[in-house]
This record gives structure tokens, C-alpha cells and sequence, in this order.
């Protein structure tokens, strides 16, 4: 794991600077059974570049089922307000980020900009017992059901990495904007500088 990424998930403390920002506001989305902590270096440089970041506490690790963890977001910028919102998001995160731009709460989201996302599941969730990543499998209903909606994947952009280990058939999403980055891995990405500029210019 790298120094950088190490750093996020010790700091836990929410940034001042988070609040303040003339730019799109944006709200981050982690993985699967990870806390914002995880996008802390890609949230550094998104407050540095103008936006306001909001970080989701209520997600907690991000256990629930995608459709659940959605409606929370969904609340939470009807709650706040919110317009124009750009969602970033990793892994699992990028699923929830659609299933949101599906739902009622969807004209509220700008676009979404997703790391190492497994739009179209992981043939490796199935050998992982937690019942969240199994979940994340191909043959899951809601991972079929997002793959067969399309009518939003213009308004995404998936940063894929050249190879993840934990998803062999990679992050490219038909009809999405598809930026391929040289970084490998699924979770050390996400302090990789060519990833964090890829997130911002999209942001932008």
C-alpha cells in the first residue's frame, strides 16, 4: 500500500477546507467495505481544484446493497440541497453512483466519475464469503439490471486501470466516457497521480 493511501486511512478527520469551494459540489462514493478515508488524496485535490466535498458518514464501510446505499445518497442531496453534483466514486461506489442516476434523485447529479468501477461484476466475488462482495458477482440481479439500463452511461466517465486484480474484465463501460490510466491495481489507484488528474480534469 502506498505511503499516500496509508496517510488517508489514518486520518479520518473531515477537512475545513472541504466545505469551501466555488466549484460543482461533489460527493465522494467508496468501495465496497471502505470508509471516504480511502479517496482522501483524490478528495485533496479536488477541494485544492474548487469543489466543495462532501464526504457521506452515514455510508459507514459501505455495506448495504447497492440499491439501499443509493436511496441514502439520494437523501442526502435532497436533504442538503444539492444541484449539479458530480459523484466520484471506487469500486462498488460507481454501481451505487448509477443506481442513483436511475432513481428520482437523479437530476440532481451533473455527472459521475468512477475508479476502478465493476460495471459489469467480478467473476471473483464469488469466491470472497462476505455476503456485500459476493454480491458484486456477474450473475448478481442488480449488477444485470445496471448493465442493462444505458440511458445514463453517457453522463459517467470510469477511469480504468491497466490491470485489476480484482476485476479481470476491467471498468470500461459502454457508451461512457473511458479514460485508461497506465496505474495497476484496485485500491493503490487511487493515490496514483495520473488517477487523481484524470478525476480532476473530469471534475472540470
Amino acid at each position: 500500500m502506498s505511503r499516500a493511501l496509508a496517510g488517508g486511512l489514518v486520518r479520518r478527520d473531515v477537512p475545513e477546507a472541504y466545505t469551501k469551494g466555488e466549484g460543482a459540489p461533489v460527493v465522494l462514493i467508496p468501495g465496497v467495505l471502505e470508509e471516504w478515508t480511502m479517496m482522501r488524496s483524490i478528495a485533496d485535490a479536488l477541494s485544492a481544484a474548487g469543489h466543495p466535498v462532501h464526504t457521506l458518514p452515514d455510508l459507514r464501510r459501505n455495506t448495504a446493497t447497492v440499491a439501499d446505499a443509493a436511496a441514502l445518497v439520494g437523501t442526502y442531496l435532497s436533504a442538503k440541497d444539492l444541484t449539479g453534483v458530480l459523484l466520484v466514486a471506487h469500486s462498488k461506489g460507481g454501481l451505487i453512483a448509477k443506481c442513483l442516476l436511475l432513481g428520482e434523485e437523479g437530476h440532481r447529479v451533473r455527472g459521475v466519475v468512477t475508479v476502478a468501477t465493476p460495471f459489469g461484476g467480478s467473476v471473483l466475488a464469488r469466491l470472497v464469503p462476505h455476503p456485500v462482495v459476493r454480491s458484486l458477482a456477474p450473475d448478481d440481479a442488480t449488477i444485470v439490471e445496471l448493465a442493462a439500463r444505458s440511458e445514463v452511461n453517457h453522463l459517467i466517465t470510469s477511469i480504468c486501470p491497466a490491470f485489476d486484480p480484482h476485476i479481470p474484465s476491467g471498468s470500461r463501460l459502454e457508451g461512457a466516457t473511458n479514460v485508461p490510466v497506465a496505474a495497476m491495481g484496485h485500491f493503490r489507484v487511487l493515490a496514483d497521480r495520473d488517477v487523481i488528474d484524470a478525476v480532476v480534469a473530469a471534475c472540470a
